[in-house]
């Protein structure tokens, strides 16, 4: 037999043995791929270490100093600094706290412009329709509870004319001079059982306000019940997030 013959030899190259070993280390075979177990402990490790990395993230200034002899100095100040910090800039932006009539002239500009500053809630508003009585008096609890919100009420024909009434309450909401949500009436949000919590959802839900902020309802119970209400949004929300693209048409009537 020549000495030089070449015998080629069959390597699984999924094997973990020394001899593939060699071969990967002289590239002629490629690396083995890493092990899903192995992926999955170090996604669970490194989703852990950003939990207690950010464990302070939510707590407003009473819980940080409720951690003072839990806590590293240096870090819980951090996180206090950054909670006044945050305190600072929203009253710099609570100047409403109530809702504000406008007329159609005034539209462009109470609405339409003012939301490149701050988000704009307008009712398009009959005073015959229940529905639209009880959103005016839900909007005048939200506006005096967020007051860096911007609430507006327009009679609906003033606004639009030929508006038909059964559309009425119309609910939309802008921010930098787009319709981020419209609601035709208040089916989608409880019909003639929608609460002031149903609301708080859909600023929730635009970014409007943040999901941890203390004067929501939601966040007025205890742990469990906070987390079972915050369950129920998320589900209502996944249910109406697609009944809303039935109305995205109508976006340029409010623009």
């Amino acid at each position: 037999m020549d000495p030089n013959m070449k015998i080629p030899v069959e390597v699984n190259p999924d094997e973990d043995t020394e001899w593939n070993d060699i071969l990967r280390a002289h590239g002629v075979i490629p690396e083995k791929p890493p092990s899903p177990t192995e992926q999955l402990e170090e996604a669970l490790d490194e989703a852990l270490k950003k939990q207690h990395d950010n464990r302070l993230e939510n707590k407003d200034l009473d819980e940080l100093d409720a951690l003072e002899d839990e806590e590293d100095e240096e870090f819980l100040n951090f996180y206090k600094s950054k909670r006044l910090n945050e305190i600072k800039k929203l009253a710099e932006k609570q100047k409403f706290g109530s809702v504000l009539p406008v007329s159609k002239s005034e539209y462009a500009d109470e609405v339409t412009k003012a939301s490149h500053e701050t988000f704009v809630v307008v009712e398009l508003s009959l005073q015959s329709s229940l529905q639209s009585r009880l959103l005016y008096s839900l909007l005048v609890q939200l506006a005096a509870k967020f007051p860096e919100v911007k609430f507006c009420d327009i009679p609906a024909q003033r606004c639009i004319e030929n508006y038909p009434e059964s559309n009425c309450p119309t609910l939309i909401i802008y921010h930098n001079a787009n319709v981020l949500k419209q609601y035709i009436t208040l089916t989608q949000l409880g019909g003639n059982s929608t609460t002031i919590e149903d609301l708080e959802r859909v600023l929730v839900d635009v970014g409007a306000v943040k999901d941890t902020d203390k004067r929501l309802v939601m966040n007025d119970d205890d742990e469990d019940a906070r987390e079972a209400r915050k369950l129920r949004f998320a589900k209502k929300s996944l249910r109406n997030d697609n009944d809303d693209d039935d109305h995205d048409d109508d976006d340029d009537f409010y623009n």
